[in-house]
């Protein structure tokens, strides 16, 4: 499976011959500058939540692509609103089957209120399951018990997890979550955005390799076979 990081925590990944396209926030990053959002293509899109820097671009994408956003009840009827044509309704502890796999949704320790300042429903997790592979992307969360539920209905493969700190659980934090979910393969988000989030990238990756954890940091635009 192919997943292409386009900075903070926007991702995209393959499966099935289906492009999925997680949290887009593009055109209001600086360091994702170089990102044309015309060129990214996505059959599904998934929000976690509601803050501008995980949704900021899903409309116009998905009207581009005539995408279907995936996501919590009032942020799926806000996109509808906004003229998005295809939304599926999700909420914590639901699970739904798609043509590439399942989503299943899961909780999410964080805050969320939609770009104009109305209700964000409460954030979510998503755990992914296909034929091909399986992952769990946290979103923006604290550390929570709740990921040790995640092994004992998914086998994780890699696990997506924001290190930043401050906004979010930081690199220490973040092992423990993948040792909760049972992965020894981490691609890391939600970092380097802004100054309080910045983070030293050597000591991160020793931090996690101390763990047997393989902690992957992307550059912004590149691809990786996971």
């Amino acid at each position: 499976m192919t997943l292409t990081y386009y900075g903070h925590s926007c991702f995209s990944v393959e499966i099935k011959g289906k492009k999925i396209l997680f949290d887009p926030f593009i055109t209001g990053n600086e360091l994702a500058k170089n990102i044309d959002i015309n060129t990214i293509e996505a059959d599904y899109i998934l929000l976690s939540h509601g803050h501008g820097d995980h949704c900021a671009d899903a409309e116009a994408i998905a009207k581009a692509n005539n995408a279907i956003i995936v996501a919590a009840y009032e942020i799926a009827e806000w996109y509808i609103k906004k003229g998005v044509e295809k939304c599926i309704h999700m909420n914590t502890g639901g699970k739904w089957h798609f043509d590439f796999g399942s989503v299943k949704c899961v909780s999410a320790v964080h805050s969320s209120m939609l770009p104009d300042g109305s209700y964000g429903s409460n954030p979510m997790g998503f755990v992914v399951t296909s034929d091909e592979i399986n992952f769990y992307y946290s979103g923006d969360t604290a550390l929570t018990l709740d990921m040790q539920l995640i092994p004992t209905f998914a086998e994780i493969d890699f696990a997506i997890l924001p290190i930043g700190d401050c906004l979010t659980m930081g690199a220490d934090d973040a092992v423990q979550a993948a040792k909760m979910v049972q992965t020894n393969v981490v691609v890391g988000v939600h970092y380097d955005t802004w100054g309080n989030i910045k983070i030293d990238h050597q000591k991160t990756i020793e931090n996690f390799k101390a763990h047997g954890i393989d902690i992957k940091l992307l550059s912004i635009g590149e691809s990786i076979e996971l």
